[in-house]
């Protein structure tokens, strides 16, 4: 047993050497530096280097830090010989902190997650992950002494930051802002809304939210609203989409209760009887129900005006929106009109009566065409 031990902890060490010289290769050959040239920095012979390289030997402790000066990285990298860890890896550390967070004091799960991410310097997921379930630990549960540990978590934070995915610094970045945010410190919180997407919803809601409590209270209207405006869109394109599939599906059920919804949708931001109507004009379409179709088109033509009810909305009072001219309702009105009579796929619109009718009450905008 004793043999065996001694046999595995040899195993373990000759990997050690193998990969600690990996990586003092691989940094001295980025800095286009020669063994003869490193060895002469340090004070040792080629040959020396040569055994660090090739996992035959390993550098003196003394001889670390001036490595890890001359190689450009820090000690920690240095010594980071384990491989990257994957997902179910750091799943596993994570169970483990969350467990020892449970049957132990803060202060002694705290300094086994610090050991952890010195065992892996460059693990930018874990560090973001450990920081977080102790960050917000410490807000939910009574802590001792709970700021002292501020410094470490910035800086795990601030680590996961310089990671080289982006997910993971997004991430950072929504831990810092939240941090900062909750402490008062806007300004320092508005920094880290540069590391999010001009188009994420979410770097908007935040930077509202600091309009919000900053002062600046028109501009936090004025940036809700238009997220609110924005997910009416969004939300429209998605039922709009799930209704084509379904319709494929031949699933006209769930087609139906779409339909439904995108009125409520509609409704709910205050976007006009015209908005209202459209996804009941699709599934009147769909189902080849003319009598439902043309009255839905001539409601839609008689309410032209209210496409854009949302500008009188006072859900979007701060907002700014270019005025519709009368030119552009008519033109609506007898474009909807040209397409329903070209558009082959429409012509069961005419084998009745209702078609003729229609015509005949917009007959001024038919003849314009």
């Amino acid at each position: 047993m004793l043999e065996s031990a001694k046999a595995d902890a040899k195993n373990h060490l000759g990997r050690y050497f193998m990969q600690i010289g990996q990586i003092i290769r691989k940094n001295r050959k980025e800095k286009n530096m020669t063994q003869e040239e490193m060895a002469n920095y340090l004070g040792v012979t080629a040959p020396a280097v040569n055994k660090w390289e090739n996992g035959a030997s390993y550098p003196d402790i003394m001889l670390l830090a001036p490595i890890a000066r001359l190689l450009g990285i820090s000690v920690d990298a240095l010594l980071a010989f384990q491989e990257e860890l994957t997902a179910e890896e750091i799943g596993v550390i994570v169970r483990e902190l969350d467990s020892m967070l449970k049957d132990k004091t803060y202060e002694e799960a705290f300094a086994w997650a610090r050991e952890k991410l010195r065992l892996y310097p460059n693990c930018g997921q874990l560090f973001w992950q450990l920081a977080l379930i102790l960050d917000v630990h410490r807000l939910t549960k009574d802590v001792e002494a709970a700021g002292r540990y501020d410094e470490f978590i910035i800086q795990w934070y601030n680590r996961a930051l310089e990671s080289g995915e982006e997910e993971v610094r997004v991430k950072a970045a929504d831990s810092l802002f939240a941090y900062y945010e909750r402490n008062g410190q806007y300004e320092k919180a508005e920094e880290y809304l540069a590391c999010f997407s001009d188009q994420s919803p979410e770097k908007k809601r935040k930077q509202a939210s600091l309009y919000s409590k900053t002062g600046r209270r028109d501009e936090a209207y004025k940036a809700y609203e238009e997220l609110l405006f924005s997910n009416y869109q969004t939300a429209r394109m998605l039922f709009y989409s799930i209704f084509t599939l379904v319709v494929e599906d031949e699933n006209m059920d769930k087609a139906r209760l779409l339909a439904e919804k995108q009125e409520e949708l509609a409704r709910v931001y205050d976007m006009g009887v015209y908005n209202e109507v459209l996804g009941k004009l699709e599934l009147a379409v769909t189902e080849k129900d003319a009598d439902t179709a043309i009255d839905i088109i001539d409601r839609m033509l008689a309410s032209v005006e209210s496409i854009a009810d949302y500008t009188k909305s006072p859900l979007y009072e701060h907002m700014t929106f270019r005025a519709l001219s009368r030119e552009f309702t008519e033109q609506t009105r007898s474009s909807l009109l040209e397409y329903i009579r070209e558009d082959e796929s429409l012509e069961f619109l005419k084998d009745g009566g209702g078609w003729e009718k229609l015509e005949e009450k917009y007959k001024e905008l038919v003849c314009k065409k």
